[in-house]
C-alpha cells in the first residue's frame, strides 16, 4: 500500500485560519509516469499556474535540470530519474527561492506540488508563503536572508515529506488545501525549498509540477499519463530484484533489437556486475533506465541510474558496437562513484581516465574479450599512456590484473566509491607507483611489438 501521511500546520494572524496539509508517499515499485495517488489529486494540466509566471528568487538552477517552466507545462517525468523534465537547484547550494506570479488576485482552495526520484531528491521540504501584494511594505522578492513574514507575507504552510525511515526514494504528492476565507484574493506564492540532507550536496527535490486549483474554477483536465504501453518495456532481472526500463517509444525500429540483444544481456550481466563491483554497506540499485534517443548526438551517457542512447548511433553499429556501448554505461549504473560524496561532501574523486577505464576493461575483458577491442596496435603503440582513458587504460588496467591478481579492480572499485582515492593506492594495492606500473606496461607492450608471434598464435 503507499505510504501516507496527513497533518494540519497553523497559518499566520493574517488569515487566522488552518491548512491541510496532505502527504502521500509512492515507493519506487508503486510510482508510475501516471502519479497516481489516493489521497493527493494528481497533476492537471489546466490550473492557475499554467500561464502563470515562475522566476528565482534567491539560488540557482541546477543547469543539469529543466527550467522553471518544468514546474508548470503541463508535462511530467515518464521515468523516476529524468532530470531535464524536473526542475532543481543547483548541487552543493542551501536551496532557494520560487516566486510564483499568478498575475491576478484569485480565490485560492489548493496548491500541489509534485515529485519523482529513486534517492534523496525525491522528498519535498519547503515553507509555502502568500500574499495579495497589497501591504505597504510588500516585497515581491525577499532575498534569501530575509523574513518574508517582515515583507508583507503571510505563512500558508510548512512541508517536510522525508520519510522518519525507510527508504527516500519514489513519488511524492503534496496537497495543500485552504478553507473558504483564506487567501481570498491571493496573488503572489513564494515557496521556500530547502536540501532534503545537509550532508548530501546532491539533495535538491526533483520538483516535477506545481498545480495552483481555484476556488470555482474550470473543470479540471488530468495529465495524462506518459508512458505507453508500445515502446516501454520493464524488465525483471533476477527475479524481480532488479528491474530495468526500455524506452524505444521514440525509436520503434529498434524495439526487436533490444528484445533479441538488450533485454538477454541485462538480465545476464546487471547482477554479474553487482557482483564484481562491491563494497561495504553499498547496494547496487534496484531500478535503472535505458532509453533511446532519436534527437541525441554522440554515443551514450548516463546520469544516475538513466542510460541515453543515441539512435542514430545506434541504428549504425546494430552489428558493430552498439551492444557494448551500452554494456559500458549499464556499468556506470553500478559504479555509482558519487556515492561517498552524497556522504562527504569533501571526499575524494577519482580522475576520469580511470572511471573510464574500469568501466571499458569490464567490457573488453570481461564481457566480450573475444573481440580484441582494447588491443593496441604497433602503429598506435607511441601514443599510448596509462592514462589514456577508455580502452587503453582498460588494457593498461588488464596487465595489471595479470600482475597483481583479478581482485586488484574490486578493490579498486571499492576504495573509488567510498571517496578514498589516492594515487598513494596504487602502492598500496601493487607495491608501486602509477607511473612506474605505466612504465613497466608500456615497455611490455614495446617488447611484444618487436616480438613476432609464435607459429600458433599467428
Amino acid at each position: 500500500m503507499p505510504k501516507t501521511i496527513a497533518w494540519l500546520v497553523c497559518l499566520t494572524a493574517v488569515t487566522h485560519a488552518a491548512s491541510t496539509v496532505k502527504v502521500e508517499h509512492l515507493p519506487a515499485d508503486e510510482a508510475s509516469s501516471a502519479f497516481q495517488f489516493s489521497l493527493v489529486p494528481r497533476p492537471v494540466r489546466n490550473d492557475a499556474a499554467r500561464d502563470a509566471r515562475f522566476s528565482i528568487v534567491s539560488g540557482q538552477r541546477d543547469t543539469n535540470g529543466g527550467s522553471l517552466a518544468a514546474l508548470n507545462d503541463g508535462l511530467l517525468p515518464t521515468e523516476e530519474d529524468e532530470p531535464g523534465a524536473n526542475f532543481f537547484f543547483r548541487a552543493g547550494s542551501e536551496g532557494g527561492r520560487l516566486l510564483l506570479d499568478l498575475g491576478a488576485p484569485i480565490d485560492l482552495m489548493q496548491v500541489n506540488s509534485y515529485s519523482w526520484h529513486p534517492g534523496g531528491r525525491g522528498p519535498q521540504v519547503y515553507t509555502l508563503f502568500g500574499s495579495d501584494g497589497r501591504a505597504p511594505d510588500f516585497d515581491p522578492e525577499p532575498a534569501g536572508d530575509t523574513d518574508p513574514l517582515s515583507r508583507g507575507w503571510s505563512l500558508l504552510a510548512r512541508v517536510d515529506t522525508r520519510p522518519a525511515s525507510g527508504e527516500a526514494g519514489g513519488q511524492y504528492g503534496v496537497s495543500i488545501s485552504f478553507p473558504t476565507d483564506t487567501l481570498a484574493a491571493g496573488r503572489y506564492l513564494l515557496f521556500d525549498i530547502g536540501r532534503t540532507s545537509a550532508a548530501d550536496p546532491f539533495g535538491h527535490t526533483f520538483f516535477s509540477e506545481i498545480d495552483v486549483i481555484p476556488r470555482n474554477g474550470p473543470s479540471l483536465e488530468v495529465i495524462a499519463s506518459s508512458e505507453p504501453g508500445r515502446g516501454r518495456e520493464s524488465v525483471s532481472i533476477q527475479d524481480g530484484k532488479y528491474t530495468a526500463v526500455i524506452d524505444t517509444s521514440g525509436t520503434p525500429d529498434l524495439t526487436g533489437w533490444t528484445q533479441a540483444e538488450i533485454i538477454p544481456m541485462i538480465r545476464e550481466w546487471y547482477p554479474k556486475l553487482v557482483e564484481m563491483l562491491p563494497s561495504e554497506g553499498f547496494e547496487a540499485p534496484v531500478r535503472f533506465s535505458i532509453v533511446f534517443d532519436p534527437g541525441m548526438r554522440g554515443v551514450a551517457a548516463t546520469s544516475g541510474t538513466r542510460i541515453r542512447c543515441a539512435a542514430g548511433w545506434i541504428r549504425s553499429n546494430v552489428q558493430g558496437e552498439a551492444k557494448g556501448a551500452i554494456f559500458h554505461e549499464m556499468v556506470h549504473v553500478v559504479q555509482q562513484y558519487g556515492h561517498a560524496r552524497r556522504a562527504k561532501p569533501n571526499a575524494s574523486r577519482a580522475p576520469g581516465w580511470l572511471v573510464e577505464g574500469i568501466t571499458d576493461y569490464l567490457r573488453w575483458y570481461r564481457f566480450e574479450p573475444e573481440s580484441g577491442g582494447a588491443e593496441i596496435s604497433p602503429r598506435n603503440l607511441a601514443r599510448a599512456r596509462y592514462d589514456g582513458s577508455y580502452r587503453v587504460t582498460a588494457n593498461f588496467l588488464n596487465w595489471v590484473c595479470q600482475q597483481h591478481g583479478e581482485e586488484f579492480i574490486p578493490r579498486l572499485n571499492a576504495a573509488i566509491r567510498e571517496g578514498r582515492y589516492t594515487e598513494n593506492l596504487w602502492t598500496e594495492l601493487t607495491g608501486r607507483a602509477v607511473e612506474e606500473l605505466g612504465a613497466a606496461w608500456k615497455a611490455e607492450l614495446e617488447r611484444r611489438a618487436e616480438s613476432p608471434p609464435p607459429a600458433a598464435e599467428r
